[in-house]
């Protein structure tokens, strides 16, 4: 089993000329109960809960509900429940509600802070759920943005310690959405409405460029990333 401690260089390679279900397959195979699938919800969560569902029926995923996101997001996260009644999914929230943070932190911490936002909202209570596991499963695909050009199928994860797999990461955005319309399944109605990537409603416009899949997430900043798949 490749674990964080067990780490070497050219791990990834194991699954070199695989595809996303056999990474899937391998994953569970490794690991059992010791995975867990962190779902945002997005397109590629969609595609990925499918898939998960044909290899493993009773895996658990987790969503890090930070209580700001769209109503259409929790929406969705019913009919998945509803379509997938053997997949565990759980809404995992942070410490603070937000009464308590803004109480600490100041009114709207992600309008001055956002980093300690996200830090506070999704880092930490992923952290907490992480803690026991050996390995995580994430959508990121290498064509969503310059930092995720670099993602393999096995990942050694600098920030939680632990494995993390990515079995999308040559799906382009096409290819989730030929997916997601072949299989006839549900999804987030703002992707109609031009939001391509979907995170917390403060956070989160719609954008007339199509062409990157991560537009519309913290606009007018210099910020591209909550932290998750950082390792700083």
């Amino acid at each position: 089993m490749i674990t964080y401690e067990t780490w070497a260089d050219g791990a990834s390679r194991e699954l070199e000329g695989k595809d996303y279900f056999d990474v899937l397959k391998w994953a569970y195979n490794q690991y059992g109960d010791e995975i867990v699938y962190a779902c945002s919800f997005g397109a590629e969560g969609i595609v990925l809960i499918d898939l998960i569902s044909k290899v493993n029926k009773n895996a658990r995923v987790i969503f890090l509900d930070t209580e700001l996101h769209f109503q259409e997001t929790y929406d969705l996260i019913d009919k998945m429940k509803a379509k997938y009644p053997l997949l565990t999914i759980d809404l995992v929230k942070p410490k603070l509600s937000l009464e308590q943070q803004e109480e600490r932190h100041g009114k709207e911490l992600w309008k001055h802070n956002s980093n300690q936002c996200c830090h506070m909202r999704k880092i930490e209570p992923l952290a907490e759920q992480l803690s026991g596991m050996k390995a995580w499963i994430s959508g990121l695909r290498r064509e969503q943005s310059l930092t995720r050009k670099h993602v393999e199928y096995i990942n050694k994860d600098e920030k939680f310690k632990l494995i993390k797999i990515c079995p999308l990461i040559h799906w382009t955005w096409d290819d989730v959405w030929t997916y997601i319309k072949l299989n006839q399944l549900p999804y987030n109605e703002l992707h109609d409405q031009n939001y391509p990537s979907i995170g917390c409603r403060m956070c989160t416009v719609p954008v007339t460029d199509g062409s990157n899949s991560r537009g519309g997430r913290w606009m007018n900043s210099e910020k591209t990333e909550c932290g998750l798949h950082t390792s700083n």
